[in-house]
């Protein structure tokens, strides 16, 4: 066991050690800056999931306001045979609506810029019934275009939610 003798006019020693008044700040200093870092890190994380929470809020905010909803029920409740019969019969205004609010939720996912449990918890059921529902159209769009990469996100929103627990496998 060392023992220091405190001359607070020379240095710190015990033995061949020496620690004198400037070497012991300098410890003191990088003991500082690591403490300081380490606490910029836990508030950057801190603000990032605080970043993430407002997002998936704003967007769940969109889904339900008045014009989303309608455009939302009317896919819901149309009643097609394929893409020609549903394009005939409502048009694509609400469809394209529809599909692009959570093909952007997917792309955030996909990015890892939105929190998976809290889309889950907030709309989970709605991204499930609309996949479902509009896979037909989707799938008709696609090739109608010619364009097998439309609405990616939002089928790979699809998937990543029937791989949670909790969700019903159809």
């Amino acid at each position: 066991m060392h023992v220091f003798n405190i001359h607070f006019s020379q240095s710190f020693s015990s033995g061949d050690e020496v620690l004198d008044i400037p070497s012991i700040s300098a410890v003191v200093a990088a003991v500082g800056v690591l403490v300081g870092v380490t606490l910029a890190y836990l508030e950057v994380r801190s603000l990032v999931e605080t970043r993430r929470t407002d997002l998936a809020i704003s967007l769940y905010r969109d889904f339900g306001s008045k014009d989303y909803q309608e455009a939302w029920q009317t896919v819901i409740a149309s009643e097609y045979k394929d893409y020609n019969g549903y394009v005939e019969k409502y048009g694509l205004d609400e469809a394209y609506q529809v599909v692009m609010f959570f093909e952007g939720i997917g792309t955030l996912l996909h990015m890892k810029l939105i929190d998976i449990v809290l889309v889950q918890h907030l709309i989970s059921g709605a991204i499930v019934a609309t996949w479902e529902r509009m896979r037909p159209m989707i799938d008709g769009h696609r090739k109608q275009v010619n364009q097998p990469q439309f609405c990616e996100w939002f089928e790979y929103l699809y998937n990543e939610m029937k791989k949670r627990p909790g969700l019903q496998q159809t």
